[in-house]
């Protein structure tokens, strides 16, 4: 899978220094111009030392300038197109729907861009050995571990989801190397997991995080990090449009899960629609 240079040049822009911002506002403008010029080229245009460029590309994954052009040419070539449009005052309430599905769809086709697999299959195989697995997350994030906990329970493997950073505080230190904390945090910087992360840490408790795509506290402290990609707009923030990545990331682990456990996810399936058929006229 191509590495995808705008994805991640978004995904970082938060975090640039101000000259970082300079090259990142230019590649973003103008990528076509980028593939055509060299990093001395770039470097003169915009007043910066041909090294500030290179620790650029090198900051967003990429070996240096000629790995990351490459990836800028393929993009070109199947262009992602920029659909995350602004909501202007005049738009219909079908216009907003439209917009704020597309950017939903952004959201998702930048997160499957840059996806690691390695890390995917290591989340499942960690995933897969715990004896038990908590979620947790606070604010909108708490809402996707609650999802997470809800839909793993379906497998049959022994999950819970806390929300309250207390309670997270008091279960971590009760778990072991044999167990697993999955994190949910966009903007991987949140004080009160990051409290619990230490706990985890002492004890040996295997993590695994979804966070923002770029380096955070939480991506760079945990076992493995999973990451979303998501743009801000005038009325939603960047953290919320992030949820609809979280809950796909949520999903493909479930899914891919339930087919590695095709026997047992079975028979807990059947169990859990037999107990709640008395609740269906």
């Amino acid at each position: 899978m191509p590495q995808h240079c705008l994805p991640r040049i978004r995904s970082h822009y938060s975090q640039f220094s101000e000259k970082e911002k300079k090259i990142a506002n230019t590649i973003i403008a103008d990528p076509e111009k980028i593939i055509h010029s060299t990093i001395s080229q770039l470097a003169e245009d915009l007043s910066v030392a041909d090294a500030t460029v290179f620790r650029f590309c090198k900051r967003i994954g990429f070996k240096g300038y000629q790995a990351m052009k490459i990836s800028l040419a393929a993009e070109i070539v199947t262009p992602l197109d920029d659909i995350h449009e602004t909501i202007e005052e005049g738009d219909s309430e079908k216009v907003i729907a439209q917009k704020v599905f597309r950017s939903n769809i952004r959201t998702l086709e930048d997160s499957i861009a840059i996806m690691d697999e390695e890390s995917f299959t290591s989340a499942v195989a960690m995933m897969l050995k715990a004896r038990r697995i908590e979620f947790y997350g606070t604010g909108g994030s708490g809402f996707v571990a609650m999802d997470a906990h809800h839909k793993f329970l379906r497998t049959g493997m022994t999950t819970t989801a806390y929300n309250d950073s207390h309670m997270q505080l008091i279960s971590a230190s009760q778990l072991t190397s044999e167990d697993l904390i999955f994190f949910i945090s966009h903007s991987g910087a949140n004080k009160d997991l990051l409290e619990v992360l230490e706990v985890a840490k002492g004890n040996g408790v295997p993590t695994i995080a979804i966070t923002h795509f770029a380096k955070s506290p939480m991506s760079l402290g945990v076992d493995v990090p999973l990451f979303t990609s998501s743009q801000e707009t005038d009325y939603r923030s960047e953290a919320l449009a992030s949820r609809i990545g979280q809950l796909s990331i949520v999903d493909a682990l479930y899914v891919t899960i339930m087919m590695k456990r095709k026997d047992q996810s079975s028979r807990s399936l059947q169990k859990m629609r037999d107990a709640i058929s008395v609740k269906k006229i």
